[in-house]
C-alpha cells in the first residue's frame, strides 16, 4: 500500500478583495528555496501560464549568483493591469518555501501580509510548523508527490500548483491546459516526463483545494 500522503495550505484565509491592498488588482509572491530546487523555474512558469491568460505579469528572481543548495529567492507580480512596480516584493501576498530547511535560516514570514498564505513543503503536520511561522501554517508534502509521480524529488511542480490553488490566480482548468502545452513543448521527446508532472500538479491542485475548503468551512 503506498503511504497517504496529506497537503495542508491554508493562512487566514479571507476574501480576496480584502488581501490585493498593496497592488491594485494584483497579487505578490514570493518564493524561497536553495539552487538546483525549482523556485525560480516555478515562479518563471507561473508568470508564463498567468500571462497566456491575459494578466500582466512578473517573474523574476533575485540578482546574485547561484550555487547548488544556496539559498535563492524569486518573485511573482500577477495583476489584471498594468504593472508599474519594479523591484524586489517586500510585503507579499504568498510566500512559498520550497525547503523547510530555511525556516531556520530565513524569516520567510517577513513582511507577508496579516491577510497572507504561506505554502511549505514538509511532510511534518501543521501544528509542528507554528512555532516557526509567527502564526502562518500551512504544508505541502510535495517532496512525496514528485517521487510518487516523477521518481525523483523535484517539489516545483506539486508547490506551483499548491499556489496556484491558494492564490486562485486561475482556474484549475486553464492552469492545467497551459501547463500541459508547456511541458509538450519542452519535452517533445520525452512523455513521460510530461506525464509524471501533469499527475503532480493535479494531485497536488486537488488535495489542496480540499483542505482549503474545509478551512473556510471551519471558519464560517
Amino acid at each position: 500500500m503506498k503511504e497517504k500522503f496529506a497537503i495542508i495550505v491554508y493562512v487566514r484565509y479571507l476574501k480576496k478583495e480584502m488581501r490585493l491592498h498593496t497592488m491594485k488588482n494584483g497579487i505578490e509572491i514570493r518564493w524561497h528555496g536553495r539552487g538546483g530546487q525549482g523556485a525560480k523555474t516555478a515562479a518563471l512558469l507561473l508568470a508564463d501560464v498567468a500571462f497566456k491568460t491575459g494578466k500582466y505579469v512578473q517573474g523574476f528572481p533575485e540578482y546574485g549568483p547561484e550555487r547548488m543548495g544556496a539559498p535563492i529567492t524569486a518573485y511573482n507580480r500577477i495583476s489584471s493591469d498594468v504593472i508599474r512596480v519594479h523591484s524586489n516584493i517586500y510585503h507579499p501576498d504568498y510566500v512559498v518555501v520550497v525547503d523547510e530547511t530555511l525556516l531556520d535560516s530565513v524569516d520567510v514570514t517577513a513582511g507577508l501580509k496579516e491577510t497572507g498564505a504561506i505554502i511549505i513543503n514538509t511532510p511534518k503536520k501543521r501544528e509542528d510548523m507554528i512555532p516557526k511561522l509567527n502564526g502562518y501554517k500551512g504544508r505541502v508534502d510535495a517532496r512525496h508527490i514528485s517521487v510518487e509521480t516523477l521518481g525523483k524529488n523535484f517539489p516545483n511542480s506539486p508547490m506551483l500548483a499548491a499556489t496556484v490553488a491558494v492564490s486562485e490566480v486561475m482556474e484549475k482548468e486553464t492552469f492545467i491546459h497551459e501547463m500541459r502545452a508547456s511541458y509538450e513543448h519542452k519535452f517533445a521527446k520525452k512523455p513521460e516526463v510530461i506525464d509524471g508532472n501533469m499527475e503532480a500538479l493535479e494531485r497536488a491542485f486537488d488535495v489542496v483545494s480540499i483542505d482549503i475548503q474545509k478551512d473556510k468551512e471551519a471558519m464560517a
